[in-house]
């Protein structure tokens, strides 16, 4: 037997602790590679988000809430008392009053803020793809399956999963939605494997989906189970306040996208922007203003070129003095309608300018409010609505009537 010498021993011994060493460094080194393959991603992602939002005239991902302490007082109360609770919510409104904005809402205030908010479009999914989308597939599960796919329920894991458009789900995917929120359990498409998903569901649609109840259209057991806490979005026309705001946040927004000058929107803006009924809510507004904008070419702000565009695209129905005939808030003075001259005359609150509007139907109506000869029917508004505002504005009808 030959002896190891010294070196020959000091030799081993360090060659027992590099292969001893070895697994570790190579575990270091592709965690080092690992983070440094997810710090380039990071910065990539945080050049896009900077791109996007500078090309959106936005300064966060997150969409302003304009009106929040006014015309939408009541809906980000209901916001507030739902955020923190997991509970389903259902949001009711038509389409462009900022369903997307309100969902955004509720995820940033929840628990659930630092995780994942998706967004799905129901009424986009083919409905062969449904279940796909929504639950993933496995490889070759399917011809084209090429891959492992996760599915929204998956990808919103921990987070706030929005259905927007849920009433164009169809029946047979209504099912399995049910079946996901009774159990929180998915199965990927072609798979055998049951996955837990912990996921808040918050659903949008602009369908009357109780109607859809009755014609079976739509599931009377998954209506109760997302119609749990309902969130209602009143139409643009119906909270006529924040139309000075909304119209001035849009317009510095369309400045910074387009390159082009501030310019204040003017009273005359305010009056045609008031007297006109959204038929597209706060999605054509924006619209709107952004034509203006561009049309003005930063010197001016034309709202009566790009409503007139507007209405050329869609018919307008008469339906005769409208209740937003009002002094808009914070202009130095106003256009008389009747012969287009300036007058100087004191400034009133809008909501005594709609105060007095009212009395004036109300007074003409002899106190009606429903019917053809009511005062509703002469403001063109909905009777519900004209009864809410006026118990906001504090006018009793009964001195009216005759």
């Amino acid at each position: 037997m030959v002896a190891t010498t010294p070196v020959q021993a000091d030799f081993q011994a360090v060659r027992r602790l590099l292969l001893e060493l070895r697994e570790p460094f190579a575990v270091a080194l592709a965690n080092d590679g690992r983070l440094h393959e997810l710090k380039v991603l990071r910065e990539a992602a945080d050049a896009d988000r900077r791109i996007l939002l500078e090309r959106l005239g936005r300064h966060q991902v997150q969409d302003e809430i304009v009106g929040a302490n006014r015309g939408l007082r009541s809906v980000m109360e209901r916001v507030e008392l739902v955020a923190d609770s997991d509970i389903p919510v259902l949001i009711l409104g038509e389409t462009g009053t900022g369903k997307e904005v309100i969902s955004r809402a509720i995820h940033q205030k929840s628990k659930r803020a630092n995780g994942p908010f998706v967004r799905v479009n129901c009424g986009a999914i083919p409905s062969e793809l449904i279940d796909s989308q929504l639950f993933g597939h496995e490889k070759g599960s399917f011809t084209g399956a090429a891959d492992q796919h996760q599915g929204w329920f998956e990808r919103s894991d921990g987070g706030t999963l929005f259905l927007d458009e849920i009433g164009e789900l169809p029946l047979a995917a209504q099912v399995r939605l049910l079946r996901v929120l009774q159990d929180h359990q998915i199965e990927r498409v072609g798979g055998k494997k049951t996955i837990h998903v912990d996921v808040r569901i918050v659903a949008a649609t602009h369908r009357d989906l109780s109607n859809m109840v009755r014609e079976r259209t739509f599931r009377e057991d998954l209506w109760y189970r997302i119609n749990v806490f309902p969130v209602f979005l009143p139409r643009l026309r119906d909270r006529v306040e924040d139309l000075p705001l909304l119209a001035r946040h849009f317009a510095q927004r369309a400045a910074e996208r387009f390159g082009l000058p501030f310019v204040e929107p003017s009273s005359q803006d305010l009056l045609a922007l008031a007297n006109y009924p959204w038929p597209g809510n706060v999605r054509e507004l924006g619209a709107v203003i952004d034509r203006a904008v561009i049309l003005g070419r930063g010197r001016a702000f034309d709202v009566a070129g790009a409503l007139g565009i507007s209405r050329q695209s869609q018919p307008i129905i008469d339906t005769g003095p409208t209740f937003y005939e009002v002094i808009p808030e914070s202009v130095p003075q106003l256009q008389s309608p009747s012969n287009g001259s300036s007058t100087s005359s004191p400034i009133v609150d809008l909501n005594e300018a709609m105060r007095q509007h009212i009395k004036k139907a109300l007074s003409a109506c002899r106190g009606r409010i429903e019917g053809e000869l009511g005062a509703a029917k002469m403001l063109g508004i909905n009777p519900h609505t004209l009864r809410a505002r006026m118990r906001k504005l504090e006018i009793d009808w009964d001195s009216f009537r005759e």
